[in-house]
């Protein structure tokens, strides 16, 4: 199945106001219902084991309205790990509290508007640097791109939770319509699939962008319902090998 790239919905103005919300509320469930969280967590839990560090600062690329890390941060403080998560997307709108976001507040998270591919932040300003459902937004040079600029401010690693696209995920995208209860997230979901990533995709993209020597150490590990957790070490342990679980 060959990788098909074609705007979403959400990312245009076609997208009316109210619909947004709605959008992003979806999203919310397919994230909670479908492995996202999941993923996210098992991928902190990792840099946590491998690292001994219980507490890290986390900035959330493309976060919307952040419910992923909140999550995450509930289920790992039983745990003892704590996460500081500051939320960072291209529409502040997107936001909690943002025009679209009914009125929601950011709670303890801060909130920063800005392009992923340009982040404002200095070097090493956050342990991580996460997203979840945003690498197949990008086209493959500006995912390396994306990566590059997210190890340039995190201390430890980026951590990319995204689609793994399959026919067979492609035909349970089409019949999830009575699950989503939403045409623009239904049809946003069809081309999310179609341009999501495989690993060896991701693999070559991350490998093939660097120079043998400064590549960085990548792990890549399969989840629930074709979801993919990928860890970019900006130092990695040396037990970290490149390879695809």
């Amino acid at each position: 199945m060959q990788r098909v790239d074609a705007p979403e919905i959400l990312d245009s103005d076609a997208c009316a106001p109210h619909e947004t919300l709605k959008v992003l509320e979806v999203i919310g469930r397919v994230n909670r219902w479908f492995g996202g969280v999941t993923t996210t967590q098992k991928m902190v839990e990792r840099v946590a084991e491998a690292t001994g560090k219980k507490h890290f600062s986390v900035l959330e690329v493309a976060s919307g309205l952040g419910e992923v890390p909140d999550l995450v941060r509930k289920n790992l403080a039983r745990s003892g790990i704590a996460l500081d998560v500051t939320l960072l997307d291209m529409a502040r709108s997107h936001l909690p509290g943002g025009e679209f976001a009914g009125g929601r507040r950011a709670g303890t998270n801060d909130a920063v508007v800005a392009d992923a591919l340009a982040l404002p932040f200095g070097e090493r300003a956050f342990d991580l640097v996460s997203c979840s459902l945003f690498a197949h937004h990008l086209s493959p040079q500006q995912v390396l791109q994306f990566v590059k600029e997210s190890l340039r401010v995190s201390r430890c690693a980026v951590l990319i939770n995204d689609l793994v696209r399959h026919p067979l995920h492609l035909a349970l995208a089409f019949a999830g319509f009575p699950l989503m209860r939403n045409r623009v997230a239904w049809l946003d979901g069809l081309t999310s699939v179609r341009r999501a990533y495989v690993p060896s995709e991701i693999r070559n993209l991350l490998t093939e962008g660097y120079s043998r020597e400064m590549a960085p150490r990548v792990e890549i590990s399969r989840h629930y319902l074709f979801r993919m957790g990928i860890i970019v070490w900006k130092n990695a342990p040396e037990k970290t090998t490149l390879g695809l679980q």
